[in-house]
């Protein structure tokens, strides 16, 4: 199998099925959300809404920030780590779900013989 086939595949994976478009969908939608609360809504105290897009990362993100911790507070502490941290474990979920459902559909698939 070429790497341009492989990367294709990753790529189905990632963003061609039913259950990982739906999982992105959130994701962005919990994003817009998050981005119209801090920039247009005031609030007397601090707003809670930023804990949703690490909730839905969860639990891929948390081994981001367990990684990140080992190269020090510095790194682990800034926002560019964060949101790095934030894409690549939703990108890896999505993959996941991907697999899951290719894993459901193998399995359901009655086998056929070769050549029919």
């Amino acid at each position: 199998m070429s790497s341009r086939q492989r990367l294709h595949d990753l790529v189905r994976l990632t963003f061609r099925n039913r259950a990982s478009l739906v999982y992105l969908s959130l994701v962005a939608a919990t994003a817009v959300f998050v981005a119209i609360d801090t920039l247009f809504v005031t609030h007397e105290d601090a707003s809670l809404a930023g804990v949703w897009p690490l909730l839905l990362a969860a639990p891929t993100i948390f081994a981001f920030f367990i990684g990140g911790s080992m190269f020090g507070e510095t790194v682990a502490g800034s926002a560019g780590f964060l949101y790095v941290a934030l894409v690549l474990s939703v990108l890896i979920q999505s993959l996941a779900l991907g697999l899951f459902v290719r894993l459901l559909r193998g399995a359901a698939s009655p086998t056929r013989p070769q050549g029919a």
